[in-house]
C-alpha cells in the first residue's frame, strides 16, 4: 500500500533550485511539484491544495509578495518564502502578508527542511496546546495560567504571560514586532520595538538556563521573535 506524501509546491523561475530542490523533497519523503511563475503558482495552488508551498520572491511575471497576497485570498496552508532578498524590510513585509517563514538564498537544504516541517506541523496540529508545553525544564500550561522551570513556579506579570502565550499558541512560527506588539498592547504601540526588546528581556531572565545565549526565545534579528519548536 502505498503512502500517502505531502505535496510541496516549489514556485521559482530558477531551474537549477527546482533540479536541486525537487530531488531533495523526494529524499525527505515529499512529493515535489513545479512552477515557474508567478501566474503558473496560483495555477498551481488551486489546482493542486498543496500542503505547503515554497515560493521564491523574485519571480518574472509579479513579485513573489504579490503572489503570496493573493494565495492567502484562497489558501491557508503554509507559504515558505525562498529569496536572495537580505533586506529586513522584505521579510518583515512578506511575514506580515502571511508568509510562514523566510529562508534566504543561499540556503542549506536541512535549515529548508527542518522549517518546513515546522510549518506543516503548525498547520496540522491543534491551534491551542491540548496541556501543557514541556520546553526543556520549562512548562507552559496557558489553561491554568501558570509558567514552571525545573518544577519551581515563575511569577510573570500580565503583560510578561501574554507575550509568553502568544508565541506559545505560533507553534514555532517568527513573530514579527509588529504582530506582537498589536496583539499584546494594542495598535498605539505597533512600533514600540524596544518596549518589546525589554519584555522579552525580562522572559529570558526568568525562563532561559543563561539570557545572554538564550535557547528559548529566539531573535529573528531585525524580524521579529520566535519560541523554540
Amino acid at each position: 500500500m502505498s503512502v500517502l506524501r505531502h505535496r510541496i509546491l516549489v514556485i521559482d523561475d530558477e531551474p537549477q533550485i527546482h533540479r536541486f530542490l525537487g530531488p531533495a523533497l523526494d529524499a525527505a519523503g515529499y512529493e515535489a511539484l513545479r512552477a515557474d511563475s508567478g501566474q503558473e503558482g496560483l495555477r498551481g495552488i488551486a489546482l493542486w491544495s498543496p500542503d505547503a508551498v515554497v515560493l521564491d520572491l523574485g519571480l518574472p511575471d509579479m513579485d513573489g509578495k504579490e503572489v503570496l497576497e493573493k494565495a492567502r485570498a484562497f489558501y491557508e496552508g503554509p507559504i515558505l518564502i525562498l529569496s536572495a532578498r537580505d533586506r529586513e524590510v522584505e521579510k518583515i513585509e512578506a511575514l506580515d502578508r502571511g508568509a510562514n517563514d523566510y529562508v534566504e538564498k543561499p540556503f542549506g537544504v536541512g535549515e529548508l527542511l527542518a522549517r518546513l516541517r515546522v510549518a506543516l506541523r503548525q498547520s496540522m496540529g491543534p491551534k491551542r496546546p491540548a496541556g501543557p508545553l514541556s520546553l526543556g525544564d520549562v512548562v507552559i500550561d496557558l489553561d491554568r495560567r501558570l509558567v514552571t522551570k525545573g518544577h519551581a513556579a515563575v511569577k510573570l506579570s500580565p503583560k510578561e504571560f501574554e507575550l509568553l502565550s502568544r508565541l506559545a499558541l505560533s507553534q514555532g512560527k517568527v513573530l514579527t514586532h509588529k504582530e506582537l506588539l498589536v496583539s499584546v498592547w494594542g495598535a498605539a504601540h505597533a512600533e514600540d520595538t524596544q518596549y518589546l526588546r525589554v519584555f522579552v528581556g525580562q522572559l529570558r531572565q526568568k525562563l532561559e538556563d543563561d539570557p545572554g545565549r538564550p535557547a528559548l526565545i529566539l531573535t529573528e534579528p531585525g524580524v521579529g521573535y520566535r519560541l523554540v519548536d
